[in-house]
């Protein structure tokens, strides 16, 4: 689990945390370019939002927030039982959460379907149970939080087209959950990529991947 203590002795922390994973033979960050998906919904109105899970909810934040037609990010808890979780009790992989972020968008802008392709090439391995990267436990699951039923029937359509095309070296392990209850995380876990551009997990783990959307999605990406 990644350290947060960035106060104090946080860099020598994280680093220490990276190596140990590297040490233990966790892979390195992958992109892939996923298709386009085939089953969209028509905008719901002028604002939509959306639930992502896909491991620590800083990378996911942060790669979201560089998508033009994102309107804001927020990381949170969703899909627990614990009511108002706070990020310690979160850590123990008991209370049945997954790290996650809202995405407000304008769907005239960005579809929900263009989302879940940039979730799934840049943002995160939906390979991996219950991990991503050197963070493992269940609150890094990914996990799709459908807030309509049209967001419904294109994540199960884009899940199902995605395992026909064996893009993916093995299987697809992402659920799609359902829950409207969303714990925003503490304050200085908002933005964390922007104000911490230098700390070493976001370095090593989390910068790889705006840069892969900067470069793999040009015409979605925003600076």
């Amino acid at each position: 689990m990644r350290s947060v203590s960035y106060l104090g002795l946080g860099g020598v922390l994280a680093v220490a945390m990276v190596a140990a994973s590297s040490a233990v033979g966790a892979s390195a960050e992958t992109f892939v370019h996923a298709p386009q998906p085939r089953v969209t919904a028509p905008a719901a109105g002028k604002t939509e939002t959306a639930i992502f899970a896909g491991g620590c909810f800083w990378g996911v934040e942060g790669a979201f927030y560089h998508v033009k037609g994102v309107i804001s990010a927020a990381s949170a808890d969703a899909g627990g039982t614990t009511g108002s979780p706070s990020y310690e009790q979160v850590s123990t992989g008991t209370t049945g959460h997954a790290e996650a972020v809202r995405v407000v968008f304008d769907p005239a802008r960005v579809s929900y379907a263009d989302l879940l392709r940039i979730y799934f090439s840049v943002v995160a391995d939906p390979t991996t149970l219950n991990a991503q990267g050197p963070d493992h436990s269940s609150q890094y699951r990914t996990a799709l939080f459908p807030q309509s039923a049209g967001q419904e029937r294109v994540a199960r359509a884009y899940l199902q087209q995605l395992t026909a095309a064996h893009i993916f070296a093995r299987p697809i392990v992402t659920r799609i959950e359902h829950t409207s209850r969303f714990y925003p995380a503490e304050d200085y876990h908002q933005k964390f990529m922007a104000k911490n551009p230098t700390y070493p997990y976001i370095v090593i783990k989390d910068a790889p991947k705006v840069d892969a959307l900067r470069r793999m999605m040009p015409n979605v990406y925003r600076s």
